[in-house]
């Protein structure tokens, strides 16, 4: 896979907040305040089409329906996202970042569902320490899976039991990361004598990209009211 490094220019839209205001609109907040206000911020995002890479591939194609959680970690000063990086020896995406999820299976009685029996499969987090608040717009995976992200806001401490077969390690990284638009660094590649594009995001020693990072923007527009595409390089 061959990658090119494109940089990110921040330019905020006129009469809108900026991500940085923004995002210390959500800090600071009481428990339930920060629940108000984060399900305020997705019910009135400004919606858009699910997003994929490639889409024009699978047109046409039976897509798999999949959900994940986007668990967000309450803290009085700040919020902080809850990630899961899979273990090296998994035949599909070995060692990347993900959130918690899979595919629905026939017992599901909806996307929540998936995405509660999937966080406690993978890394044994209960769904009574779960509080739900909304959904990101769908993202439709290259290899056909339509996934829909599901928000759910979570009170520490955390006691997880990750399934040592496909997690190796549940980490959190800060939500301020995700809510600017200049730290989401757009990838191109080629495949297969196609080209592509993906965004990812670095921190620390850790690079997550992909699918995780398509959704991880999408949190940050629907968290900020602001278009992160626009910022990028056309």
């Amino acid at each position: 896979m061959k990658s090119f490094m494109t940089p990110v220019t921040c330019n905020a839209m006129p009469n809108q907040p900026t991500p940085f205001q923004a995002s210390s609109a959500l800090q600071g907040l009481s428990f339930n305040d920060s629940l108000t206000r984060i399900r305020e911020r997705l019910a009135h995002a400004r919606p858009h089409k699910p997003r994929g890479d490639r889409l024009q591939d699978l047109q046409g194609k039976a897509l798999t329906a999949a959900s994940v959680l986007v668990p967000l970690v309450y803290y009085p000063t700040h919020l902080s996202v809850l990630l899961t990086q899979r273990t090296d020896h998994l035949r599909k995406h070995p060692g990347q970042i993900s959130f918690p999820g899979g595919r629905a299976e026939a017992g599901d009685s909806s996307p929540e569902a998936t995405a509660l029996r999937e966080s406690q499969e993978e890394i044994g987090l209960a769904a009574e320490h779960i509080h739900l608040i909304g959904r990101l717009p769908n993202y439709i995976t290259i290899t056909g899976f339509d996934v829909t992200p599901v928000v759910g806001l979570l009170t520490p401490p955390l006691t997880l039991a990750p399934d040592a077969n496909e997690v190796a390690e549940a980490f959190e990284v800060p939500l301020q990361l995700f809510l600017h638009p200049a730290n989401f660094i757009k990838h191109q590649y080629e495949l297969d004598g196609r080209t592509g594009s993906y965004y990812a995001v670095n921190y620390q020693h850790r690079f997550i990209w992909g699918a995780t990072a398509a959704m991880l923007l999408s949190l940050g527009e629907s968290l900020t009211h602001q278009p992160f595409l626009e910022y990028q390089p056309k």
